[in-house]
């Protein structure tokens, strides 16, 4: 099958595309290789590349030709970033996805969502969300993201469109932007520099290796259900505050680095998924956070070369003194 992959220069795109091309697909990525997006992360791997815009009808249908199939991964992705400035996002990840619907209905082609637990909101202890569940995004980049899924769902009823949404949990692994939490905390704590956390530490996730969410993904294009929404989930809550006494563990780093911080805007408390809709299609996680945090771990220690020159750049350091320099300083 010939692919289009969107954002595979991506964190979990360049994950799933290798997956799709070591299973024989042939594969086409469209990335606008935005901060984010990274060609280091498919070095060695044959796909087509096309750089370009979801947003630009031009370049999606120039990156789309002969393709049965779009996976689409190209988004802005972190809640901070949505804090800060949320215009991008609406772009992206509202009128991108729309045009991206606009080519799958013409080309006749499978069309993949891939979204966020976020948009179900917050999530009381003892609750886990479930795929009907209706959606209560708390930031912009979650509002965002649901806006792209309610697209899909009505391009589904309206133009019979052949498409299927996933909402994966926090994913982790090789090759993540280090602006996320847990990469940020591993090369920070690697770096002898403080470990932010966010309030009281106690924001609950559920935790997903992406060798895991890359297969749940596939697994939904090959099998998936039209206008079906699949939870895709490690099953493994764990707080924000544990996540960072555990990467000091993993990495020898100073006790005293972590940093409890002011929080941010609008935080949920608490994200869960109920997984039973994928795992009737024959999935379940194969990774424990217990192996795949220390294996994470030490693909940031044996990878410099991959993280430093990122986080040397303009736009990291901008952003993470915009977003930390205050919350860090001494009271």
């Amino acid at each position: 099958m010939r692919v289009l992959v969107t954002g595979g220069a991506g964190f979990i795109g360049s994950h799933f595309v290798k997956r799709l091309v070591a299973a024989g697909d042939d594969v086409v990525v469209l990335d606008k290789l935005t901060y984010s997006g990274n060609r280091a992360n498919l070095a060695d791997v044959p796909c087509e590349f096309v750089r370009g815009d979801i947003a630009d009808p031009d370049d999606v249908e120039q990156a789309g030709k002969g393709c049965e199939a779009v996976v689409n991964f190209a988004a802005e992705t972190h809640v901070d970033r949505s804090i800060l400035e949320a215009s991008d996002f609406i772009r992206t990840d509202v009128f991108g996805t729309w045009v991206l619907l606009e080519w799958a209905r013409g080309a006749a082609a499978r069309f993949v969502q891939v979204s966020t637990d976020e948009v179900y909101g917050d999530v009381p202890a003892g609750i886990s969300s479930l795929e009907d569940d209706a959606v209560r995004p708390s930031s912009p980049y979650a509002a965002s993201k649901a806006g792209g899924d309610l697209q899909v769902l009505a391009y589904v009823r309206t133009h019979a469109v052949n498409a299927s949404i996933t909402r994966g949990s926090n994913t982790y692994g090789p090759f993540q932007y280090p602006e996320k939490l847990l990469p940020l905390h591993i090369t920070n704590a690697l770096d002898a520099l403080p470990l932010p956390v966010y309030g009281d530490g106690r924001q609950v996730r559920d935790w997903l290796h992406v060798e895991d969410h890359a297969a749940g993904i596939e697994l939904v294009l090959r099998k998936g259900a039209v206008g079906e929404i699949y939870n895709v989930g490690g099953g493994e809550e764990v707080a924000s505050g544990e996540i960072a006494r555990r990467i000091v563990s993993a990495t020898g780093a100073e006790e005293g680095s972590i940093r409890h911080v002011t929080d941010r805007p609008g935080h949920d408390a608490r994200y869960s998924l109920d997984t039973t809709k994928l795992r009737s299609l024959g999935w379940t996680p194969r990774h424990r956070l217990v192996d795949g945090l220390p294996e994470t771990v030490g693909w940031y220690r044996e990878h410099r070369a991959w993280w430093e020159p990122i986080k040397a750049s303009r736009d990291f350091g901008e952003y993470y003194e915009r977003q930390y320099k205050r919350r860090l300083e001494p009271v």
